[in-house]
């Protein structure tokens, strides 16, 4: 019974992994393949500047696993990571400097959310006031 339920486990990691694009730019990122203004690093996480800023602050932290958006990650992700991402977050808050004066964090996911890069990832955006976060249409 065992083996028969990791190997419908793998079957489903295996279809699900076929999901992500290697050659997106963050797994380049990560890969050191394109190089990036890293701000931290541990064993689930990495982050960086953004290198289009929408704001004087934009870091994006992403996790080092391969999760294509938010979904697959709540999905799919262990309880370790998906702790140690929110945690990484809060460093890079931290390390900005931006606990009081205050900050966003973004997630985009999907088309309809306008995800841009097909893996997780979170922007940070602080250091000005940054206004409503969506107009009324």
């Amino acid at each position: 019974m065992i083996n028969k339920v990791n190997n419908i486990f793998l079957k489903f990691y295996e279809v699900n992994m076929s999901n992500y694009n290697n050659e997106n730019i963050f797994s380049k990122i990560l890969k050191k393949q394109i190089p990036c203004k890293e701000i931290s690093s541990d064993k689930n996480n990495f982050a960086f500047e953004d290198i289009n800023p929408q704001a004087p602050i934009h870091s994006l932290i992403i996790p080092k696993n391969k999760f294509k958006d938010f979904n697959d990650f709540i999905q799919d992700g262990t309880d370790e990571e998906l702790a140690s991402f929110l945690k990484s977050i809060y460093n890079v808050v931290k390390k900005k400097k931006v606990e009081e004066s205050g900050y966003r964090i973004i997630i985009n996911c999907g088309d309809d959310g306008n995800q841009e890069v097909p893996h997780l990832h979170a922007h940070l955006l602080a250091g000005r006031n940054l206004g409503k976060i969506l107009s009324k249409k």
